[in-house]
């Protein structure tokens, strides 16, 4: 479904944040499952499929060692989707080193993941092209305003958590 700016993006923003950011993927299942956006994500793809959707994209612009995108590809998976595609984008290489590795013991033909090295706004403005089906990314309380503007654009529904700081 190509977004227009006639159709508005669904935006949830979540705050504060209790980002999990972690190597180790022991445990990762119920790290994800604890992010604050989990439960509107798990309802947006129960709700796809409900539709009748068969195929879905994910992007997670800030996902750190992939615990939470590579989780939602797995249950979407679980939940009878046949065309999966994730993609995910840091800026940090040693959390995208440890999203790859997680991801390469991924088997499943039906699920496609990639993880790039970039900045949350570049990876918005890529995707306003083809925009996701569900866009994860995360704003400080003084971006947020720019940043939900930029993810109307790259995503039909997105799920945004707040961050303090200057950055996101």
């Amino acid at each position: 479904m190509l977004h227009s700016p006639m159709t508005p993006a669904t935006i949830l923003w979540m705050s504060p944040a209790a980002t999990v950011r972690s190597v180790s993927m022991q445990g990762a299942r119920s790290r994800a499952e604890q992010d604050r956006r989990w439960p509107a994500m798990l309802r947006k793809l129960k709700g796809l499929r409900k539709r009748g959707r068969r195929s879905i994209r994910i992007v997670d612009t800030d996902c750190g060692a992939g615990e939470l995108l590579i989780h939602a590809v797995r249950r979407a998976r679980e939940l009878g989707f046949v065309a999966i595609e994730g993609r995910g984008v840091d800026s940090d290489p040693r959390l995208l080193a440890s999203a790859k590795a997680a991801a390469a013991c991924q088997a499943d033909p039906a699920i496609g993941l990639v993880f790039d090295l970039g900045n949350q706004d570049a990876a918005m403005r890529a995707e306003a092209e083809f925009p996701a089906d569900l866009l994860l990314c995360s704003a400080s309380a003084a971006k947020a305003r720019d940043m939900a503007r930029l993810a109307r654009t790259a995503g039909d529904t997105v799920l945004c958590e707040t961050t303090e700081g200057e950055s996101a």
